[in-house]
């Protein structure tokens, strides 16, 4: 009987003489006679082995750029390679804001979808350039290799891989630093590394929790936008664009930025803040609109203020003004320069960039207009289907005080609360003014000081309110009492008027009695 000794140097040999076998196979046989032998190699041993292999390379298409694929993968690999691999890579990746773990090079992650065991390696293959140079560059060519039995094909050449693909895209939009993006203005369009978005990471902290406003209220909204993230396969059967539309309106100071703020946490999504003015015509904004990612809030803020939407954006100057810019050369070059400053875009063309051909670019993406003053927007501006969800952002009530009240002064009652309750029940103030008074301004302020600076803040502003009130009083009184001052007048004139023609008619000789008319006999 062969002894273990004896059989391992038997396996050297036979590794070894195979070894040299294909060393002399590569280098003396010809390139095409290889090509055959090879192919029939691998159909021997597609015969014998039942795992198919699929390889993902890094660098792919003509200018070798780097694969989503594999980016794709090695995110998702990254959930399972902390659980299930012994060697890792650790790394800050950009525009991420944690520490990525993947696995290391030619190490292996199993997985399992469906029952079915798979099994994912990432391979390298290093080239050491062959130029002569004083700093040498190694050529590094890296793929991930899936392995699989072949009786499970079309189930891991399908559902498996897209789900790799989706979830490690889901990875990629967790992990990411979220962005607030605003718009260039066109000059600034061409040139090297130049975009039509600059952008800063997005940090602001606001979330639902924290926005002042009714419960009731924060959760129909929150619901909403649930549901229109899980909303792809419905858009799609009923035929629009995967898009949703908000229209945030009230006095300053309500929250409506704060609102954003809380949407775009809430959802995970990017911020694009779109400038209006600065888009010189209708082109540019389809430009623009074209450049947002998907899961995106774009926001139009003071949606009224930003551009005259009537197609009236200049005012017409006097006739003898216009001659005189004529005849002097220096004002109409002027005029010419402020005529090209000036944003041309139209209410047909924003309503185009809302819900046209256009919009439906991207995919998940929210559009949200805010405006202090509703009634000066067009009806076609904001009806459903364009801004379908319609938020009013109005004054603090009570149940938004005690979401403020925690905020601030971490607390949830106080004797104070029902005094409070019964003040803002009558007494506008605006959610940014109630923050403002409970914000303790040094250390030596408590609770209870914080909370008597609002009741005074309310009392003042119904003293306010009152003091307006009674001047808008005596100014009605006096519009009234002038009225009839000039109706009386009026009246007076009238007799005057009268008595005066009576007095003619007399001295001509004319006197009117009953119904018959008679001359003096003088």
């Amino acid at each position: 009987m062969m002894g273990m000794g004896e059989l391992g140097t038997n396996i050297g040999s036979v590794l070894a003489s195979l070894m040299f076998v294909w060393a002399i196979f590569k280098d003396h046989f010809p390139y095409r006679l290889r090509g055959h032998i090879e192919k029939y190699i691998q159909k021997l041993v597609r015969f014998v082995y039942p795992y198919i292999e699929i390889s993902f390379h890094e660098l792919a298409g003509e200018r070798l750029k780097r694969s989503e694929a594999f980016s794709a993968i090695q995110n998702y690999l990254s959930t399972k390679a902390s659980s299930q691999a012994s060697r890792f890579k650790a790394d800050v990746v950009k525009e991420s804001k944690s520490l990525v773990l993947t696995m290391d090079d030619h190490e292996e992650v199993p997985d399992e979808f469906n029952g079915v065991k798979v099994w994912w390696v990432l391979n390298k293959h290093v080239n050491k350039s062959q130029s002569i140079s004083y700093y040498p560059v190694s050529d590094e060519k890296r793929s991930f290799k899936l392995s699989f039995h072949k009786r499970h094909r079309e189930l891991i050449t399908g559902p498996y891989i897209e789900h790799v693909m989706s979830e490690g895209k889901a990875v990629v939009v967790k992990n990411r630093q979220r962005k607030l993006y605003s718009n260039n203005p066109s000059k600034n369009w061409h040139g090297w590394k130049s975009t039509k978005w600059s952008h800063v990471f997005f940090e602001h902290p606001a979330t639902f929790d924290t926005l002042a406003m009714e419960s009731k209220k924060k959760e129909s909204i929150k619901k909403d936008l649930k549901k229109f993230t899980q909303g792809k396969e419905y858009y799609k059967k009923i035929g629009k664009a995967w898009k949703r539309g908000y229209l945030l309106y009230g006095p300053p100071g309500t929250g409506k930025s704060t609102m954003i703020a809380a949407m775009a946490n809430f959802l995970n999504y990017d911020v694009y803040d779109l400038e209006l003015t600065t888009v010189k015509d209708n082109t540019e904004l389809r430009n623009l609109l074209i450049e947002t990612s998907s899961k995106s809030i774009l926001v139009i803020e003071d949606i009224d203020c930003s551009l005259d939407l009537t197609g009236q954006r200049v005012k017409k100057k006097e006739k003898d003004e216009d001659n005189k810019e004529e005849t002097d050369p220096i004002k109409k070059k002027e005029k010419e320069e402020s005529e090209n400053k000036s944003s041309k875009v139209t209410l047909s063309g924003l309503l185009n960039f809302i819900d046209g051909l256009w919009s439906a670019c991207g995919g998940e993406r929210i559009i949200v207009f805010t405006t202090n003053h509703v009634d000066k927007l067009d009806p076609a501006l904001i009806r459903r289907g364009r801004m379908d969800k319609h938020i009013e952002m109005s004054y603090c009530c009570f149940e938004a005080f005690k979401v403020l009240a925690n905020n601030y002064l971490d607390i949830d009652s106080h004797d104070l609360y029902e005094k409070i309750e019964s003040m803002l029940a009558e007494i506008n103030m605006t959610p940014a003014d109630v923050a403002e008074n409970l914000m303790p301004k040094s250390d030596e302020e408590d609770v209870e000081t914080c909370l008597n600076c609002l009741i005074e803040a309310l009392e003042e502003v119904k003293k306010e309110e009152a003091r307006k009130k009674a001047e808008e009083e005596e100014a009605r009184s006096k519009a009234e009492k002038e009225e009839k001052e000039k109706a009386e007048s009026a009246q007076e004139s009238v007799k005057v008027d009268e008595n005066s023609a009576n007095s003619v008619v007399k001295e001509n000789g004319f006197h009117k009695e009953g119904d018959t008319v008679g001359v003096d006999s003088n």
